[in-house]
């Protein structure tokens, strides 16, 4: 008998999330230096983690003998500071992908129907399909969420509605006050996720806080790897009512996440200087690689985010001769854009890297 023969279908047919390559596995494939590889394809940090995550994730590491706190009781306190809500209110996960995942173990069964945009951050989907529920995949419009379409795709099976704003791959937000219309309007049988994995880079970001007051079944996802540069130690959070908080937290697994991240974590949301700078800096670079792509007539998607999606013909194309190059963009075909590639946001001088070979590749 197959080991395959006793997994649960819903196995099987589950597809497989692809991340962005590794400098390591490029370096290899290619017989590249990795020092002279640039990663510009998941849209991590360029400028790194805070100095000061840095230096409470190596006082943490000394007490690696320890389990870490399995409530995160510093790290909600901080977060309930920083949010002006209770520590009660808050999940903390293993990434902000985690609670997604969190989300499905507590409402989503066979048939339940989940709705979220496409193209849209692929682990909506993964999720949906892991507990055996049907994704309704509503086309985005201008490259942001269709707030009206998806309003109207909800029926009486709908139970999770997911919003990323700004969108992953597209890195267009919603307007706030469309997001919070589309809000009040729901379904009380429909929960709202919205994903704020780049909020911080977003200067016309929502504020959920007036929803959760007023009791709308909501829920923020916010997540360290971005603006704090703390991809490595996966740790997320997720923030809504008391009550919503409380059902996740019966299906998170103890100690879920480690120590390290939660001091890490703790630190980097005092670090307000390196904060502001990484957004000064990001938002330079993305309108310099927004300038570049015009002048190479290039057309790209108006982001709020940390990348930029740029329409290049052949996204497959390019993706193999920039790292050929030892430029790691990401392709999008997976998202079912394959015309496109999407681009992080690097340093000054990985910028102009970049779009140097971008050039040349432009001129065919």
């Amino acid at each position: 008998m197959k080991l395959e023969s006793l997994a649960r279908p819903t196995v099987l047919r589950q597809p497989v999330y692809e991340p962005g390559k590794p400098i390591e596995t490029v370096a290899r494939e290619l017989g590249l230096d990795p020092a002279g590889i640039v990663k510009l394809a998941s849209n991590e940090n360029p400028f790194g983690p805070s100095p000061k995550a840095v230096a409470a994730a190596k006082r943490a590491l000394e007490q690696g003998q320890l389990y870490p706190d399995g409530g995160c009781f510093a790290l909600r306190a901080k977060l309930a500071e920083r949010h002006q809500l209770a520590p009660e209110q808050f999940v903390p996960g293993n990434g902000s992908n985690e609670i997604i995942e969190l989300l499905g173990h507590v409402f989503l069964g066979p048939g339940d129907e989940v709705v979220m945009g496409a193209p849209a951050f692929v682990v909506y989907k993964l999720v949906t399909l892991l507990f055996g529920a049907v994704a309704v995949e509503v086309p985005l419009r201008d490259f942001a969420h269709d707030l009206p379409a998806m309003a109207k795709a909800i029926t009486d099976r709908t139970k999770l509605v997911f919003v990323g704003t700004p969108n992953n791959p597209t890195g267009t937000g919603n307007p706030a006050a469309a997001l919070l219309a589309f809000a009040r309007a729901l379904p009380e049988h429909v929960v709202l996720v919205v994903d704020e994995a780049y909020a911080e880079y977003d200067r016309h970001a929502a504020d959920l806080r007036p929803l959760i007051v007023e009791g709308r079944h909501v829920i923020g996802l916010r997540t360290f790897s971005k603006i704090h540069g703390l991809a490595a130690l996966r740790v997320g959070y997720g923030y809504g009512s008391r009550e919503m908080a409380a059902l996740l937290n019966r299906v998170r697994q103890p100690f879920n996440v480690n120590a390290i991240a939660q001091a890490a974590a703790v630190a980097a949301l005092d670090d307000h200087a390196f904060v502001e700078r990484c957004i000064r800096d990001n938002q330079a670079g993305l309108e310099r690689l927004a300038a570049g792509a015009r002048a190479l007539g290039l057309e790209y998607a108006p982001s709020a985010a940390n990348f930029l999606l740029v329409k290049v013909g052949d996204g497959a194309r390019w993706f193999a001769e920039l790292q050929r190059q030892g430029l790691i963009v990401r392709p999008l075909q997976p998202y079912g854009l394959p015309a496109w590639i999407r681009i992080t946001v690097g340093t000054a001088e990985q910028n102009e890297r970049l779009l140097a070979a971008m050039a040349v590749l432009a001129r065919g």
